[in-house]
């Protein structure tokens, strides 16, 4: 009888905690609060943000632009962090509402964040002696085209649809012909980076591109694998050189800390050995006034569409 009594119980006890299990959900473990817990803890330490133009620098010269951002960071005892964006019109909306402290970016996204947010000029790079480039219109090296005119009816590649090199130069040179990219070329696509033009040439895939010399010289003097394989047909004029920005508002002595880091590095070893593998010279103060040709680009594309 003894038996049967102890049975009921345990029998009992087990139905109500099988019980408990059904009304009550198990406990879930948020590992984002982990995350977050873990960015509380370090926030001693300030955390900027900054991106870097997918057409600033081929893919493999990123990871110098990134030991950069970490000189910056130590000098500056924060930790900045790399912002990635595929394009200069998702980073001008991340500087606009400043959500980044600063960035590098082509003279052309400057110019119209410049006009349209205020978008500021904090340095800009001396490359190669100056701080102008320009924009090549490369074919293959094998190809009977040796004009820019001679590209007429066939495929062309542009890389970001506010480059300055890679696309309103081009875009300018062919309304001075009365022509636009739709009437003159068979086709045309866009590449996102320089690089991944001037491989479209060398395979191929197109029979010319517009591309910024810096990226062109610069793996021309790395890894020339596919820069051999193309040919220069034609040279603009020089450019305001691609700057460094921040957004407007910035804190004033944050931006003027943050400058001098830039202005100071090729006086550090360090610095130095960072900026000779992004083969640039040293970063110097530029006025805006060095991107009024860009400016009068686009003035002068706009009204030719209206």
């Amino acid at each position: 009888m003894l038996n049967k009594i102890a049975f009921a119980v345990i029998f009992s006890l087990l139905i109500s905690m099988i019980g408990c299990s059904k009304d009550k959900e198990p406990k879930k473990i948020n590992l984002e609060k982990r995350e977050i817990a873990a960015e509380q803890a370090d926030n001693n330490v300030r955390h900027l943000k900054a991106a870097v133009g997918g057409m600033i620098t081929p893919k493999e010269g990123l990871a110098y632009y990134k030991d950069f951002l970490d000189y910056i960071g130590e000098k500056l005892g924060v930790h900045v962090d790399f912002v990635d964006r595929e394009n200069y019109s998702e980073i001008n909306t991340l500087l606009e509402k400043g959500n980044i402290d600063f960035a590098f970016v082509c003279s052309g996204p400057y110019v119209e964040g410049h006009d349209k947010f205020r978008l500021e000029l904090l340095v800009a790079p001396q490359a190669y002696g100056g701080t102008v480039y320009y924009s090549y219109i490369i074919v293959h090296k094998d190809s009977p085209i040796r004009s820019f005119e001679e590209l007429r009816n066939k495929k062309f590649a542009f890389t970001d649809p506010l480059s300055n090199t890679g696309k309103l130069v081009p875009t300018f040179m062919l309304a001075k012909m009365n022509e636009t990219p739709t009437t003159f070329f068979q086709s045309y696509i866009f590449t996102k980076s320089h690089d991944k033009a001037i491989k479209a040439v060398a395979m191929r895939q197109v029979d010319g591109a517009a591309v910024d010399s810096l990226i062109w010289e610069y793996l021309n003097r790395t890894n020339p694998e596919f820069t051999g394989k193309t040919r220069i047909i034609k040279k603009s004029p020089p450019y305001g050189i691609p700057p460094v920005v921040v957004p407007p508002g910035l804190n004033p002595e944050l931006k003027k800390k943050l400058r001098q880091v830039f202005l100071d590095a090729h006086n550090d070893a360090r610095g130095r050995e960072i900026l000779k593998k992004m083969m640039i010279d040293k970063f110097v103060v530029i006025d805006d006034h060095a991107y009024d040709s860009v400016r009068e680009m686009k003035v002068w594309l706009d009204k030719q569409q209206k």
